[in-house]
């Protein structure tokens, strides 16, 4: 649905973003994770044909961003990071102004507009100005405008910013019901939307994709799985170190009684909490911990942006 090979933003000496590619498949929802200013808001920006590339190609449901922007228009909802409401009319009045903007049918506005304030809980302010709406309220009336012509793609910049908890909440589940029905790229540096809401994550740093997969991937190539055990036996450490399984065993503490408290990983990265389990009983070593624990995903975050 969205193919994105080589694409890369220059502005004089400055390069936003530099010779990225990523694809996003129908139905999938995304998430585009980075620090601020990394690059998120220039890749949608040039996706949603408001500015073009310097070099590279990108395209929605086969359309060409830069020859065929219209094409692309039509098939995509946009909501920017600061949407650009019209205060001073009412919701309503709004939305049937967007769907007439957007090229919806005139015997169908009625219906469409009625849906998006189904869609987004706008029934109890369909006739208030959006100027006095609160933040959370205007957040989700720049999504209705988004979704007024039905698009088959939303492109979503920081839908959640300046929201309160509840307000994220809500939103957030917005987001997930989206999702099954249609492509939703969405820009974030809050890891826990990610988390909540997305197939797979692209992280960008600079200008450059630095990695991509759905976040347990992310989380388990980082640094595998750690297990951490608590164990009396024999030369424990020793034969732990020494096993085909394990990469690494790491004396963290004695415990009392005799008992040693281990951490360690597996050869491979995997979770190896079995194999370990296996051999204890094999050594006829006591156990009275085991527990594997993965790189969160802020942990894996942190690694890729710092450098």
């Amino acid at each position: 649905m969205i193919h994105v090979e080589g694409l890369t933003k220059r502005y004089g000496q400055s390069t936003a973003i530099d010779n990225i590619s990523f694809h996003i498949n129908r139905g999938e929802v995304v998430g585009l994770l980075g620090p601020n200013g990394a690059g998120k808001t220039t890749t949608m920006k040039i996706l949603t044909c408001f500015i073009s590339a310097t070099a590279g190609r990108a395209s929605i449901n086969g359309h060409d961003t830069f020859d065929q922007p219209l094409k692309v228009k039509e098939q995509i909802g946009y909501l920017p990071e600061s949407c650009p409401l019209y205060h001073d009319m009412d919701v309503t009045t709004y939305l049937t102004f967007s769907a007439e903007v957007r090229g919806v049918a005139s015997d169908k506005r009625k219906g469409a507009v009625e849906k998006v304030i189904s869609d987004c809980d706008l029934g109890k302010v369909t006739h208030k100005l959006i100027g006095h709406l609160s933040k959370g309220y205007r957040q989700r009336v720049g999504l209705a405008q988004a979704l007024i012509h039905d698009p088959a793609v939303l492109i979503l910049d920081e839908p959640t910013s300046g929201l309160d908890p509840n307000q994220i909440r809500d939103i957030l589940s917005l987001i997930n019901n989206l999702g099954q029905e249609k492509t939703v790229i969405h820009s974030t540096h809050i890891l826990s939307e990610v988390e909540a809401t997305s197939d797979r994550v692209l992280i960008i740093n600079n200008g450059h994709i630095v990695a991509q997969g759905t976040p347990r991937e992310l989380m388990s190539r980082s640094s595998g799985t750690t297990v951490y055990v608590t164990v009396k036996g024999s030369d424990v450490q020793g034969q732990l170190a020494s096993a085909p399984f394990v990469k690494k065993a790491e004396k963290i503490s004695d415990a009392r009684d005799g008992f040693v408290r281990l951490a360690v990983q597996g050869a491979d990265q995997r979770d190896v909490s079995l194999d370990l389990f296996k051999l204890a009983v094999e050594k006829d070593w006591l156990v009275s911990e085991l527990k594997a624990e993965t790189a969160s995903l802020e942990d894996v975050f942190a690694k890729l942006t710092r450098g």
